[in-house]
């Protein structure tokens, strides 16, 4: 049986729930703003953590705020049009890539590890870089429609 695993890599806590407030944005685009508790109830994050990270998705051009009783976030452009490798590059830089200082090779291997480091991060980014919110909607919606749940008593 082939194990299963999640693999964050080197995504922050802090990337995560950008990723995670924008999908959660996505999901629900079209209609009225979302309140930052609405997001925050939705995806399990606490609502102080995620006003910061709202203001800095904001200051981004990622989303956009309205003012007032209706007020809220919304997406600034089209689902389709932002990607996952935009949002961690700019919550987080490059910052996930210390394995690949060649300064800090010291011992045997450390050579053909950065570059094996090197090969990983260009596949993990080609994937980043192309998936958008809207593919993942529809990745949700059909990992959704694929699922059967075991109702054995």
């Amino acid at each position: 049986m082939q194990e299963v695993t999640t693999h964050f890599g080197n995504v922050s806590r802090k990337c995560r729930y950008a990723l995670r407030a924008m999908f959660e944005l996505t999901l629900r685009q079209g209609g009225k703003p979302l309140k930052v508790n609405e997001i925050a109830a939705s995806q399990s994050i606490s609502v102080r953590f995620l006003e910061v990270i709202l203001s800095e998705l904001r200051q981004g051009g990622f989303v956009e705020s309205r003012r007032g009783k209706s007020g809220g976030y919304l997406l600034a452009r089209k689902a389709d049009s932002i990607f996952v490798g935009q949002i961690i590059n700019f919550v987080q830089g490059n910052g996930h890539r210390d394995c690949l200082d060649t300064s800090k090779q010291t011992v045997p291997g450390d050579w053909a590890m950065a570059g094996l480091w090197r090969r990983v991060n260009e596949v993990v980014d080609n994937i980043y870089n192309n998936t958008s919110f809207a593919d993942l909607i529809a990745q949700e919606a059909a990992m959704k429609d694929d699922y059967i749940g075991n109702y054995v008593i």
